[in-house]
C-alpha cells in the first residue's frame, strides 16, 4: 500500500471561541489564526457563525493573509423537530453556501436539540428519527451540489450523543460522520469501537482527548458540561485517557484520509499573554501527534502505517 497522508486543522474552539452564549471571553480571530500559523497549522475550521467574516471572499482573504486553508464549519441544526424545520433548513443551508463559497470542504452538522448549550440530551421518538434521517438526506444533497462532504458529529448534549443513539444514526441514516473522540467518550461510548462499527461513514475526525474521572462526573449528572469544560474536561493529546494510537490504527484500516481537526474545546475568563494557554495546549498536542504516531510538524501529515516517531 503507497503512503496516504491525513491533513491536520486546528479549530478555534481551541481558543474558546464558541457559538454558545455566555460560554466565555472570546478571543479575536486575528489572534486565533494567527497563533495557529505560528505553530505551523495551515488549515482550520471556520468556528461559529460570525466568527469569520460572512463575505466568503474576506473569509478567505482574512484566512489567506494568516497562510491557512478553510476546512469547513461546524453547524448545529435542530433536524428532529417538523414543526422547527422549515427555519433550521434555511439557515443550515445558508452556512452550507457559505462555506462552499469560501473554499471549504466539509460540512460538519450537529444535531441539535434545539435548547441553547450542551448540557442535556432528549431521547426521539420512531417519527422524530425517521424526521432526522430524512433531514440529514436534504441536507446531504444540498453540499452535494455545493461540492461538499457532509457528515454528522455525534456531539454531547445532542440527540446524537450516546452509544445508542450513535448506533441508530447508524441504522437509519447512511449519512458520513464526524467522529469526535472527546464528545463521543463524554457520552458514553468508545470512540475506537465507534470508528471500527462506521468503518468507512467515518469522513472527518474531530481529534480531543479527555480526562475520564471528569467525563464521568458529566455522566452522572455532578458537573454540568460547560463547568466541566471549565475544570479541564479536555487535555492536550497525551494527557487524558484516549487511545491515540489505536484509534490511528482503526483509521488506517478503514482507509481514513480525510481531514483530522485538533480540538481541545476551552472555556477563557480573559485574553492569555500571548503564545500562551490555548498556544501552549495545542503545541503539546503537535508535539505529542509528532511523536507517537509519525506526524511531521513541518507538513502535518500522518503516513498511513506509520505509528512510530519520525
Amino acid at each position: 500500500m503507497s503512503p496516504a497522508q491525513v491533513r491536520l486543522a486546528g479549530a478555534p474552539i481551541t481558543w474558546g471561541v464558541c457559538e454558545v452564549p455566555g460560554w466565555g471571553h472570546q478571543m479575536t480571530p486575528e489572534r486565533v489564526l494567527r497563533e495557529m500559523a505560528d505553530l505551523g497549522l495551515t488549515a482550520t475550521e471556520a468556528g461559529p457563525d460570525g466568527f469569520l467574516p460572512d463575505d466568503p471572499a474576506d473569509m478567505s482573504r482574512l484566512l489567506h493573509d494568516h497562510h491557512l486553508q478553510l476546512v469547513g464549519a461546524f453547524i448545529p441544526v435542530v433536524l428532529h423537530d417538523a414543526g422547527r424545520w422549515p427555519a433550521e433548513r434555511e439557515e443550515a443551508i445558508r452556512r452550507i453556501r457559505l462555506i462552499a463559497a469560501a473554499g471549504g470542504e466539509v460540512a460538519v452538522i450537529a444535531a441539535a436539540t434545539g435548547t441553547e448549550g450542551y448540557e442535556r440530551t432528549t431521547d426521539l421518538s420512531d417519527p422524530e428519527w425517521a424526521h432526522l434521517a430524512m433531514t440529514i438526506t436534504e441536507l446531504q444533497e444540498v453540499a452535494d451540489a455545493e461540492g461538499l462532504l457532509l457528515t454528522l458529529h455525534p456531539h454531547y448534549g445532542t440527540v446524537v450523543e450516546t452509544a445508542d443513539q450513535v448506533d441508530r444514526f447508524l441504522r437509519e441514516s447512511s449519512a458520513a460522520i464526524c467522529l469526535d473522540t472527546g464528545h463521543l467518550m463524554v457520552g458514553g461510548a468508545d470512540p475506537i469501537a465507534v470508528a471500527r462499527a462506521a468503518g468507512t461513514r467515518v469522513r472527518h475526525v474531530h481529534l480531543k482527548d479527555v480526562d475520564s474521572t471528569v467525563a464521568t462526573r458529566v455522566r452522572q449528572r455532578e458537573l454540568g458540561y460547560h463547568e466541566a469544560v471549565g475544570r479541564g474536561l479536555y487535555r492536550p493529546l497525551g494527557q487524558g485517557d484516549l487511545d491515540i494510537p489505536t484509534l490511528f490504527e482503526v483509521l488506517d484500516a478503514n482507509g481514513f484520509s480525510g481531514w483530522v481537526v485538533l480540538e481541545q474545546d476551552t472555556v477563557l475568563s480573559e485574553e492569555p499573554p500571548d503564545n500562551e494557554g490555548p498556544y501552549e495546549a495545542a503545541g503539546a498536542s503537535l508535539r505529542h501527534l509528532e511523536g507517537v504516531i509519525g506526524i511531521d510538524a513541518g507538513h502535518q501529515r500522518w503516513e498511513r502505517g506509520g505509528t512510530h516517531a519520525k
